[in-house]
């Protein structure tokens, strides 16, 4: 797994200059200590793990699905009740956490959007062109597909029998199995990446967090 900077990039930074733009405190202003916003991120409690604060003060995080005590499964009855009981979980359409069912419910739901991960997955075997250019060159490959094999060519349909069993498996009770076919079990927010590591970003004044 090469270095994530998606959840930096395309999440963290544009809600802070958002938040400063709604202040009223563009970059590089300093934002007063009594200036901030509430920020409701919705982590339920099988993420408790993954509930943190905001890394700037002017952003305060509450975590309404947990004050509320509502886990996964509760927030899927609920929207079922209401309805949406197809709600999909969110994740970029490009994820590498992407499990096999995800892979082949873009193949064969959206065709534009499959030919778009296919491109994006060859596009990426060499790693990033301006690094290379610069001589930091990627060592060995890159994939979106766990088997290391163009995306094309992955084999998206093979469900193994932990697949099958990850299938009837209500939402937490097998996560490793459920992995390779549901992907990740966690969930994907600026402050809840689905990847098991910790992403690394920048605030607004270049201090590492």
């Amino acid at each position: 797994m090469t270095r994530r900077q998606c959840t930096g990039e395309y999440k963290i930074k544009p809600i802070k200059k958002k938040v400063r733009e709604i202040l009223g405190y563009p970059y590089p202003t300093r934002i007063p200590k009594d200036v901030f916003v509430e920020q409701w991120v919705g982590i339920s409690t099988d993420e408790f793990h993954r509930a943190k604060d905001a890394d700037v003060r002017y952003m305060r995080n509450r975590h309404p699905l947990i004050d509320m005590g509502w886990s996964r499964r509760d927030c899927i009855r609920y929207l079922t009740s209401i309805g949406l009981e197809n709600t999909p979980k969110s994740s970029c359409l490009g994820c590498p956490f992407h499990g096999n069912s995800q892979w082949r419910n873009i193949r064969d739901t959206s065709p534009d959007e499959w030919q778009d991960v296919v491109e994006f997955d060859a596009a990426i075997r060499q790693g990033n062109a301006r690094a290379n250019a610069n001589g930091n060159h990627l060592l060995g490959q890159a994939f979106l597909h766990r088997s290391r094999i163009p995306l094309s060519e992955a084999p998206i349909d093979h469900v193994t029998a932990a697949e099958w069993a990850a299938r009837q498996a209500e939402l937490t009770d097998a996560p490793n199995e459920q992995e390779l076919e549901q992907g990740v079990v966690d969930g994907c927010s600026p402050w809840a990446c689905r990847g098991s590591e910790p992403t690394v970003s920048q605030d607004d004044f270049g201090l590492a967090s």
